[in-house]
Parts: C-alpha cells; structure tokens; sequence
C-alpha cells in the first residue's frame, strides 16, 4: 500500500507477505493508518526513511509509527532499528517491533537499542488483528508526540 500525498502514518516493515496483508486488513478494518507504506526488507525501510532511495521521499513524510519485524532480508530489523534511533532527526518516532521471536535475547536487544515497545505475534489472525489495532490505537491516537 503506497501512501497518497501528507503526512504518513505507519511505515510496516515485514517480509512475510501473509502476515503483511494481516496486518493492513486489520488496520483498514479498524479505520487506522489510513496511509501506510509496506516494504519488505530492513534496506527498503532505511532508504525511505533516510530518502536514500532511488525514489525521493515526499519532505517532511516521516511515518507516526514504525511495525517493524525482527528478522528481515538484507537489513534486519535490529539494524534498522539501531539506525532510526541513532538519528537525531528520527529517533523520535515510536518503532514497535512486531515479530514472531519471543526469545530473551531479542527482546533485550531491542530495548536496548531504543524499541518502544516489543510484541509477539500470535499465530491466529484474530489474536494478530487485536495486537495490531491495539498498537495502532494507542501509538496513533493516545499518544502524544513532540511536533
């Protein structure tokens, strides 16, 4: 789902396609995100979000909320992360890391590395679609982020 001109609000970094469109009908369903940009791989998330990309992006489009898997080809999610929060100009965007992993080690990491928050995904599409809308509620309306 490509983004419309404005302001964009979720970036979906995910390379699983299945879990990707999960993701977007149950935010679609939930009337969240009404702009979201899915890519693939942790690569096509750093040139968007650094507009190191063949494509310009739009100035002043960063996303409200990054989703953001753990284990993603070329990039992972932890370098991605790692780069996100490394940076002045976005280090203030909430990342969410959404991934199948529930061991120790990458919850650690990730927090280490600045994640605002780490969820598991369920395997069942129900339980998937809770946790997502959940997300999306609280970090694109209930809070509060500096202009």
């Amino acid at each position: 789902m490509t983004p419309d001109r404005g302001i964009l609000d979720i970036l979906l970094v995910e390379d699983s396609t299945a879990d990707a469109e999960l993701t977007l009908r149950a935010l679609r369903k939930a009337g969240l995100g009404s702009q979201v940009l899915w890519v693939k791989d942790g690569q096509a998330a750093v040139d968007y979000l650094f507009d190191e990309g063949e494509q310009p992006r739009p100035k002043n489009d960063r996303p409200r909320l990054v989703l953001l898997d753990l284990k993603l080809p070329k990039l992972s999610g932890l370098d991605v992360l790692k780069r996100i929060k490394g940076d002045d100009a976005q280090k203030a965007i909430p990342v969410v890391m959404l991934t199948s992993s529930s061991e120790e080690s990458d919850i650690t990491a990730a927090y280490e590395l600045g994640a605002n928050s780490y969820l598991v995904k369920p395997v069942d599409f129900q339980h998937l679609a809770q946790l997502v809308v959940s997300a999306g509620e609280f970090w694109l309306l209930a809070n509060r982020m500096p202009p």
